[in-house]
Formats: C-alpha cells, structure tokens, sequence
C-alpha cells in the first residue's frame, strides 16, 4: 500500500482515506499497525469486489443508513469489519471472502 501525505485530502474530519489501495494521510497522523491494518482490509473488500462495485456499494449503503440512529460511516459494514478487527493484525490470513456481509445486519 502506497502512503501519500497531503494536508489536502481527506477530509478534515479523517485520519486517512483508502483509495484504490493509495492510503491518503494528514501529515500529523501517526500510522499505527492497527490503522494500517483497518486500511489492508478495505484493500482486500475493494479487490473482491473488483473495485468499481465496492464504492457503489459503499456510497448507496450510506446514503441508506443516513435514515438510521447513529452515525451512518460508523455502520456501514465495511467499516464495522474493519474497526472490530483492525486490532488484530492477523485477520488478514484467516478472513474469508465477503465477511463484511455479516455486518450488514442492523447492530
């Protein structure tokens, strides 16, 4: 994964966006294992969708749980997968194909 530092892109209220597998990051963030990690399993999301379907699918769940109670990027699936296992730095190896569908389910 290719790490571009730049205080343009993301977003001021992000720490890093993943974008066909280059890692956007404000200067000031520090890249930890874990955030790296969280980052590795949206590369491998994107790429068994074959890309162009991972961000449709990404912005149309958003747009859909916009209307739900709580932060609609905190529940979209391919964020929960990520955050619930970005601490564990083996996840990677063991991760079945699609596993971010379990996550759909309403928490």
């Amino acid at each position: 994964m290719k790490i571009i530092r730049t205080k343009y892109f993301p977003p001021k209220n992000y720490d890093a966006i993943n974008i066909l597998g280059l890692l956007f990051v404000h200067p000031g963030v520090r890249l930890t294992k874990e955030l790296i990690n969280h980052e590795r399993i949206h590369t491998r999301q994107m790429l068994e969708m074959l890309i162009l379907p991972f961000y449709i699918w990404y912005v149309i769940e958003w747009l859909i749980r916009l209307s739900m109670a709580g932060r609609a990027y905190m529940n979209l699936s391919f964020e929960r997968e990520a955050y619930q296992n970005m601490n564990n730095l083996n996840y990677l190896n063991q991760r079945r194909p699609f596993a971010w569908i379990k996550y759909l389910k309403k928490k």
